[in-house]
């Protein structure tokens, strides 16, 4: 049995994590790191497949022989623009730990596991996770190229621990009509307003659900409007709600009962939940965010997906993201690890009850 250690210095690990986050590559435009990423790749060897997405979006795809484990993060990150920047043993800026942190300890694992002499890895990275999702729906098209994957890694910050699952997106629209009157004597008409506020606030008093892998059922009022001057009853409401749904959710049932008269609720897009497998000997926990792991599972024979990486959610999409070189190293290593139980052994996967 061959075993791998990490061979990557964490000098290099930083330094390769600068040079990816030096380029904006907010969503729409990732080809701004395109030169960077491909020339890391080419450093370890790779056969590359660039496959265009739409002008300026290219995912990539990178092989070592015919890939029985695969590597995937995504390429784009969220504005605004951090340029990168060293504090100790921090790297500070956009795209540290969501994801370009998650590029640097997969390519040092797969550096490190072809250095001990495995073969049968690929890496693939897609453009669009944090808006459509668009990479990782047209990478299905590489299928051919990845007959052989036993499993998917999939990376995202969630502190180096396997990932229990994700619930699942509920995009629900909720508006009300009311009937227009000077706002002198409203009593001779009705606020959609008023009646779009108490609807909310009934919402708001529904019982948490909770799953005890995925976490509880959150929703957030992101987006409210109505009405056209303020000296008139408005006879149009409306408000977007994001529902992070678990298993079996009942939310959009509980939100029609409880909808006022001439209240009306559509379900704009909906995403179902899904549970990851366990691996005996890795830890796992519940995370609060959605990734493409769902979608890029269907590369694997049997779905076999594991959602892991450095780094902490906490801090992603915010304007303090950072990440530390020891949890590099250690999303590296635990890499590494997942990799080599499939290389080497066939691990014993259970699905979650």
């Amino acid at each position: 049995m061959i075993e791998t250690t990490l061979r990557v210095p964490r000098a290099t690990l930083r330094d390769r994590l600068l040079a990816l986050c030096h380029d904006d590559t907010t969503s729409g435009q990732e080809d701004r790191g395109l030169s960077v990423l491909c020339s890391q790749l080419d450093e370890l060897g790779a056969t590359l497949h660039l496959q265009p997405i739409a002008p300026g979006r290219t995912n990539v795809l990178a092989t070592w022989g015919a890939p029985r484990v695969l590597f995937s993060t995504h390429l784009d990150t969220v504005p605004p623009y951090l340029p990168p920047s060293v504090d100790g043993e921090l790297v500070r800026g956009r795209g540290t730990a969501d994801a370009k942190g998650q590029i640097v300890a997969q390519l040092a694992a797969i550096e490190s596991l072809l250095a001990a002499g495995h073969s049968g890895l690929g890496w693939l990275g897609v453009v669009g996770e944090e808006t459509d999702s668009i990479g990782a729906i047209r990478a299905l098209e590489l299928a051919p190229e990845l007959r052989a994957v036993l499993v998917v890694i999939a990376g995202e910050p969630t502190r180096n621990l396997l990932a229990t699952g994700q619930r699942g997106i509920l995009d629900l629209e909720l508006r009300c009509q009311g009937i227009a009157a000077h706002s002198g004597t409203p009593e001779l008409g009705r606020s959609a307003i008023t009646m779009l506020l108490d609807w909310l606030q009934r919402v708001r008093g529904v019982p948490q659900r909770v799953d005890p892998e995925l976490g509880p059922e959150v929703f957030n009022i992101g987006r409210i409007g109505g009405g056209d001057a303020l000296n008139v009853l408005a006879t149009d409401a409306w408000a977007r709600l994001f529902v992070r749904a678990i298993p079996d959710s009942d939310f959009a049932n509980e939100v029609r009962r409880h909808a006022p008269e001439d209240g009306v609720m559509r379900i704009v897009h909906a995403t179902p939940p899904d549970r990851f497998p366990a691996i005996d000997g890795f830890a796992r926990a519940p995370v609060t965010f959605g990734s493409d792991a769902p979608r890029l599972r269907v590369l694997a024979k049997n779905g076999q997906v594991v959602l892991v990486g450095p780094g902490s959610i906490a801090v992603a999409h915010t304007l303090d993201e950072h990440i530390s070189l020891a949890e590099l190293e250690a999303g590296a290593s635990l890499c590494i690890a997942l990799a080599e139980r499939h290389l080497q052994v066939r691990p014993s996967l259970r699905s979650s009850p």
